[in-house]
């Protein structure tokens, strides 16, 4: 009989493994599907765009090294900020999100800069567009989430919309030459 338990139990801790991580969520089996996959593929670009705000932190070079060095500190710290939320929406919508680098790297939108050397100035311009195309990105999932009237994604957004306008504004001007 103990045995019969034992394996009973074993059984039943196999099903809860393998049980959906189907959180409830009053939106549906289309927002929470349409959504999530957005979230996720906004996720992946957040991530791609903190690491590539990291790697010309770290490479930066040049006469306002310091001054750029630590806005792009400052803003990758904004950036890594938004990773939290957007998974955890993810979740709360019922849906599932990003497990690894390589999952990562499948839904990414922005492109990645592997190259050995960037100037300062191209740094700050290629940071400012990628900006401004995870601005876009955060819209469009505006749009979805309003589709589906999911005010509370939308509300996220505007907020991360907004801090993603204020980092173009930030690279367009200290990326202006003087004169």
């Amino acid at each position: 009989m103990a045995k019969a338990n034992k394996a009973g139990k074993a059984d039943k801790a196999k099903q809860l493994r393998k049980a959906p991580l189907k959180t409830p969520s009053a939106l549906g089996d289309n927002a929470r599907r349409d959504i999530s996959a957005e979230l996720n593929s906004l996720l992946a670009d957040v991530f791609a765009l903190y690491l590539k705000t990291k790697n010309f932190h770290w490479h930066m070079t040049g006469p306002h090294f310091r001054d750029y060095h630590l806005m792009l500190d400052e803003q990758s710290d904004e950036i890594y900020a938004v990773t939290d939320p957007v998974a955890e929406r993810v979740r709360k919508l019922g849906g599932t999100t990003l497990r690894s680098i390589g999952d990562i790297a499948r839904h990414q939108r922005l492109s990645d800069n592997d190259a050995d050397f960037v100037t300062p100035a191209d740094m700050l311009a290629e940071l400012r567009e990628d900006n401004a195309r995870l601005a876009e990105y955060m819209r469009r999932t505006h749009d979805l989430c309003d589709e589906y009237n999911d005010v509370a994604t939308a509300s996220l957004l505007e907020n991360w919309i907004d801090e993603a306008e204020r980092r173009v504004w930030f690279l367009f001007e200290t990326g202006r030459s003087g004169g």
